[in-house]
């Protein structure tokens, strides 16, 4: 039998992978959205890091009871906290369809919506700085 390898095709924006995993070919299509840091945004009243930290800790403590699998929350999660290239490798190996750029909306292969807000991505430019 062969080896295990993948070989890109790029057609525009999609990006098909076929692998050859123990004999098996695996066909996959991912979008290859590159991923960007979200446009500054203000929250509608200034907070602490404190603050932040506890919506930030609410939010992924309560999505992953709106649908889709806990897998991907937890990769989006992490992606979230994580420098751009990182968070690129993450979603890209998660199988993880980035909408929009910003990862404020994705969706897993199998069609489930997973909506992020900017607070959980980055921080408000009205944010409460200590001392």
């Amino acid at each position: 039998m062969g080896c295990a390898g993948s070989t890109p095709k790029v057609d525009g924006n999609l990006l098909l992978l076929a692998l050859l995993i123990g004999g098996l070919l695996v066909l996959r299509s991912e979008t290859s959205k590159k991923l960007k840091r979200p446009k500054a945004w203000k929250h509608t009243q200034s907070i602490t890091p404190a603050q932040l930290k506890q919506m930030r800790d609410e939010f992924w403590d309560t999505a992953p009871h709106y649908g889709g699998q806990k897998e991907i929350w937890d990769a989006l999660k992490v992606a979230a906290e994580s420098d751009l290239a990182l968070a690129q490798t993450i979603v890209d190996s998660a199988g993880i369809i980035v909408s929009n750029p910003d990862m404020t909306l994705c969706y897993d292969e199998r069609g489930a919506k997973y909506e992020l807000p900017k607070y959980v991505l980055s921080e408000p430019t009205n944010l409460i700085r200590d001392g």
